[in-house]
Formats: structure tokens, sequence, C-alpha cells
């Protein structure tokens, strides 16, 4: 299934994507449990001496690559300090973040607009709570990251759909739906999501400003999820919202990571770029007010040598991911012709049109589950929009992705024909 520890690889560690790292006894959300009901519980059924039982994860969005060399250095040389007070932002770690996002996205970003935080979902949550009052609506576009929709019904505000069209192949936003959705003054805040994570749209420059505009004619605060902002595949152009126009900026939040670029989730690091100094403030007392103060001191370092060391391997990783696109797309087209991928123009996550199977929600996911042992995302957590889909993270060996489309062509011949 995978390549396992052998002759070395002519490949320094960290650019040989073939290598399978065992992950058991990491705490691994990804290989040591599963989520039922919405529940984290352990499980054992990933463990390689399962053998042909053994279930393949390719659900949670963190990848199966080890870090980036310098990466991994900062964080080694940082433990063998061996103290682990609590830790602050410097200039240096500023002027970082800025660098890349004027290098790698050209925009720039004041050094005074960031304001760190501990996840991007966490201060979603956060932002929802400052900005919005108990029973307003929030905005989302549906099937969207299912973290969205908690943000909104996890503190009594209302989510609501402007609900992505899929066309041809290919997802667009509803405009007019937008305008009709944002026009009801009890909508204060919309979450875009940039590349989409699922569906991997990259939105253009036309749409985002159409987007901000009709948000901020509305009195609607825009907050732009980048998160996967530096995950763009090949001949594909990313549009920052950063470089739109300043009216729109004042009205709008970004959300940055280093976290799903270079496979940092756990280290909880991310930074919110926010122009407006009245939501900056409001957004750094809100932090105060829950206690959110100091950060990781390894996320920090890891932060710094990601931006400033570390394009080499990004660059290196999205090729890679890209070639298993290909791999994904040929090998459907020719043996699983019942299912349909919408090809990502950014983000490692493929969105997988399954309908054509003629299965239940409940029928596909056991399908996948329990015949195929491949462990996905359902596409219905992302919304009733995602019924039929799932999503597969090819961040990931391109052995256990041949071997999971393996056993799922067998499940779907065996149970649909």
């Amino acid at each position: 299934m995978t390549k396992q520890e052998g002759p070395s690889s002519p490949l320094p560690d960290d650019l040989d994507f073939d290598r399978w790292h065992d992950r058991k006894n990491t705490e691994s959300i990804k290989w040591e449990f599963q989520v039922r009901d919405g529940q984290i519980s352990p499980w054992d059924r990933t463990d390689a001496d399962q053998g042909e039982e053994r279930v393949l994860p390719m659900w949670v969005a963190d990848m199966d690559f080890q870090v980036a060399k310098p990466i991994r250095e900062a964080v080694q040389k940082r433990a063998a300090h061996g103290l682990y007070g609590y830790a602050y932002r410097s200039e240096d770690y500023l002027t970082s973040v800025a660098g890349w996002m004027s290098r790698r996205q050209g925009w720039h970003t004041d050094t005074t607009w960031i304001v760190p935080t501990p996840g991007v979902v966490p201060a979603i949550h956060l932002m929802v709570r400052r900005f919005t009052e108990r029973g307003d609506k929030i905005l989302i576009q549906r099937p969207v990251y299912h973290p969205f929709t908690y943000a909104a019904v996890n503190n009594d505000r209302v989510a609501v759909s402007n609900s992505l069209v899929l066309a041809n192949g290919r997802y667009e936003m509803d405009f007019d739906d937008l305008r009709e959705k944002t026009a009801d003054p009890t909508v204060k805040l919309a979450v875009l999501c940039s590349p989409h994570n699922p569906v991997g749209r990259v939105w253009s420059m036309t749409e985002l400003t159409q987007f901000a505009e009709i948000c901020t004619q509305n009195d609607v605060l825009i907050v732009a999820d980048e998160i996967h902002s530096d995950l763009i595949m090949p001949g594909v152009e990313f549009a920052a919202f950063g470089n739109l126009d300043d009216e729109l900026l004042q009205n709008t939040i970004i959300c940055t990571a280093p976290s799903k670029s270079f496979n940092l989730a756990g280290l909880q690091t991310s930074n919110l770029i926010i122009r407006n100094a009245t939501l900056r403030e409001g957004m750094q007392a809100e932090l105060h007010a829950t206690g959110l103060f100091t950060l990781n001191p390894f996320g920090l370092v890891a932060t710094r040598a990601a931006y400033d060391e570390s394009q080499y391997w990004l660059d290196k990783a999205i090729a890679y991911i890209d070639a298993n696109l290909d791999l994904l797309e040929t090998y459907i087209a020719r043996h699983i012709p019942s299912l349909c991928l919408i090809r990502p123009q950014g983000t490692y996550l493929a969105w997988v049109d399954c309908r054509g199977v003629g299965l239940s929600t409940q029928a596909l996911g056991s399908l996948m589950m329990d015949d195929a042992k491949v462990y996905l995302d359902e596409g219905h957590v992302f919304g009733v929009e995602g019924e039929g889909f799932m999503r597969f993270n090819v961040a990931c060996p391109r052995s256990l992705l041949e071997t999971a489309l393996e056993r799922i062509r067998t499940a779907v011949e065996t149970h649909v024909g």
C-alpha cells in the first residue's frame, strides 16, 4: 500500500513525498480517531496491523508529508532551549508574516494590521461573538467548511446560505441571491472562503470585488478566510482579497495561516489582517476578554521558518499534489465513470460528485467506509448542497491514493454494478 523504510531516497527527507510516515502514537486526529455524530473517539482501524481491513484516512485537512527542514530545525532548536514559558509575537514575527504576503501574494500588509490568533476557526467564532448579537444571521456559501456553520449556531446566531451554483462542472456565486440575502438587516456578517473549501474554486478579482461591494453596501462585515491561499495549483492565479480597494478592505477581516500550506495545523498559529483600526481594536479586545493573549512558542518559530525559508518545499508539495490530482482525475474517468471530479484550482482537497452511483447519503457513506475502507469527509456535512459528494484529501503519498482508488473501484463495481 505504501512506501516503507528501505533504500535511501535520492530526495532529501523533507521532499520525499512518496515516503509513508507512521503517525501511530502521535495523537493524530486523522490517523488515530474518528468522528461520528459530532463526537471524536479513538480507534485503531488505521493501524498497519489491520492488514487488508485497514482503513485509509483521507478526510482531515492535514498533509501526510514531513514538514520542510528549516521548520523542523527551528522547532527542534526552540525545544532544545528547555524553557517553554508564555510567548508573544515579536516584531520579527510580524515582519515575516507581512513579507510573505508581499512576496507570495503581491499585496502590502502593514505589521500594525496583524492580529495573531490561536487558529482561524477559533478566531471566526470570536468574530461572530464580537461583531454580531444573538439572533443575528451569519451568511455562508454552502457547500462550505462546516465550522462556519458551527460558528453561527454555537453562538446562538442563525446561519443562512448564499449557496454556490454548480454549472458545467464549475461552481459559481449566485450574486442575485447574495443581494437578496444581504438586504436583510439581520444579516450582519458574511464568511467568504477563498480558495473555497471544499469545492476548490479560486475566486477571480471580479468575483471578489462584486461580493465585497454587495456586502459593504448592505453594511455586512466580511470575514475572508484565505487559509488555503498559498495552495494554488499550477496555471491558476490567486486573487488576494488584500488587493481590493481600500474602501472595501475597511469592511473586511482577512484570515491567514501557515497551517495548511506548510502542514502546521497542530501548532495552532494564525493571523488576522485587519486594516480598519476600529475592527482591529475590537478583535484585540475580544481576544483579551477570552484570555487568548499569548501564543504557542513553537508556532511562532515554525511560522517564521515557513515564511522566511521554506517556499522551496511548498512549491514542490504543490507540484506533487497536482500530480495526485492528475491521477485521481484520470483514474476516475477510466475506471469509475459513475464518479466525477470537480477539479480544484486551489487547496489539496478534491470534491468528487458521487451522485452517479445512485445511493442514498447513508448508503454512499457505508460504501466508502465499510466496503472500500476509505475514510472520506461525506459531502452532506458541508450542507445539504453537498449531499451525494465526497471530499478527498490528496496530500498523501501517491501509493496510498492509488490503493484507495482501487478499493473504491472494487466497492462500486461489486455493490453498484
